[in-house]
């Protein structure tokens, strides 16, 4: 079994309300368990808990050989960018409705996160997407005019009140299509049941070396959702369309202009997320998507 865990840094949600007060109570549960206990900066600057170590983002990995994310999905995806390069393991605790990878409720904190803390869990580790945008700046020269990483997917949209947008899709350099729509998902299977799974895109298992490019609102049905393997590049231009944006997990915006590139790769980093023993994505799957939503029937239940 894995060794025990000696310095936590708490990370939370510090816009929810009474978000202080529950920061508060997971602190002081991880100081019973004999942690050391550090607050992200943000946090804790946000939230008045003055009376634990304070840490940037940067250095949480010299420091904490975990993470303890107080949220929901939204915050775990944030926090999950800043810390993968520092391979700092993370452990999700749900204050509101469970997510798809902030799966422990805050009612059974303490049954839970007991064990983990003390070696007992399994682990999964998720790839993420990096991508750039680079702009002509003539001749056969071209800048690199934004950079970023995305857990869920990287996706190009159109303007509000504009048409639809042109792309040309490449694969490894071979040409794919030319998709007009309303934009451009390119989902990691963790992305997979988010904004791609609304467009209408396939579930993907993590353990699946791929990813899932799906055209938001086609205007041909022909344009359906592909799964790629994640191994090469994904290039996306703008053919047509006017304001056209990128962005990675739907933060880091940057406009696009007619001849950018959206290079899409594997990034070289991974999420770890920590599950309690026993965990199942299946299990997830059922719960978040109420499948079998009023079955009685054998297997119905989690």
């Amino acid at each position: 079994m894995p060794a025990r865990f000696k310095h936590a840094a708490l990370v939370g949600k510090y816009q929810a309300p009474g978000s202080r007060r529950v920061l508060a109570q997971v602190a002081d549960f991880l100081l019973s368990q004999g942690l050391e206990v550090s607050l992200d900066e943000a946090t804790a600057l946000n939230t008045g808990l003055g009376e634990h170590p304070v840490l940037p983002p940067e250095q949480i990995g010299r420091h904490c050989d975990l993470a303890v994310v107080v949220g929901g999905d939204g915050t775990m995806l944030a926090v999950a960018r800043q810390l993968a390069p520092q391979n700092v393991p993370l452990v999700g605790i749900n204050q509101g409705r469970l997510g798809f990878i902030t799966d422990i409720p805050l009612e059974a904190l303490r049954e839970t996160l007991a064990p983990m803390i003390a070696g007992d869990y399994e682990e999964e580790q998720r790839t993420m997407l990096a991508g750039c945008v680079t702009r002509d700046e003539g001749g056969s020269l071209r800048r690199t005019i934004f950079e970023g990483h995305a857990v869920n997917d990287v996706v190009v949209t159109r303007g509000g009140i504009s048409g639809m947008v042109e792309m040309r899709v490449e694969v490894q350099g071979d040409f794919v299509a030319n998709f007009r729509a309303d934009g451009l998902i390119i989902a990691s299977p963790t992305g997979s049941t988010a904004y791609a799974l609304s467009a209408g895109g396939p579930l993907l298992h993590p353990g699946i070396a791929g990813w899932v490019l799906v055209p938001i609102a086609p205007h041909s049905l022909s344009n359906r959702p592909i799964v790629l393997p994640d191994s090469g590049e994904v290039a996306i231009e703008i053919v047509a369309g006017r304001d056209c944006s990128l962005n990675f997990d739907h933060q880091g915006l940057a406009s696009l202009l007619h001849g950018d590139r959206i290079l899409v790769r594997r990034s070289a980093h991974r999420v770890r997320f920590l599950h309690p023993r026993g965990w199942s994505y299946y299990a997830t799957l059922r719960r978040k998507l109420r499948w079998n939503e009023g079955s009685s029937g054998p297997g119905s239940g989690d």
